[in-house]
């Protein structure tokens, strides 16, 4: 392990680059900071409430809510893949909710006559 010294830290001494307050860079920061605080400063591209594409997302929000549609594809209950999980279902609903994954256990028969 290396043994450091202790550091010195001076106060009092600005670092850097000097700022011009009076710069049209700096100026332009103070009022985008100005805006920023009021609420005032709108970023990125307006939005056209009467586009196509507001409508549709429109009506999607609202077909969301009331639970119709879905995205993504639809299903095919004729698939194979859909009558595997329907039969899965059914198994399930027989045992109470639950179906027993993997191989079944081996039955073990006891003779209780030879002993």
């Amino acid at each position: 392990m290396k043994n450091v010294k202790e550091v010195k830290v001076v106060k009092g001494i600005k670092t850097g680059r000097p700022v011009n307050p009076n710069s049209v860079r700096q100026i332009r920061l103070a009022e985008l900071e100005a805006k920023r605080s009021n609420g005032e400063l709108k970023r990125g591209r307006p939005v056209d409430s009467t586009s196509e594409r507001q409508l549709r997302l429109k009506i999607q929000t609202i077909n969301k809510a009331l639970g119709i549609g879905g995205q993504g594809r639809p299903i095919d209950p004729n698939s194979a893949r859909q009558k595997r999980l329907n039969e899965l279902a059914a198994k399930a609903e027989l045992n109470g909710g639950v179906v027993k994954r993997g191989r079944p256990a081996k039955v073990v028969v006891t003779d209780e006559v030879a002993a």
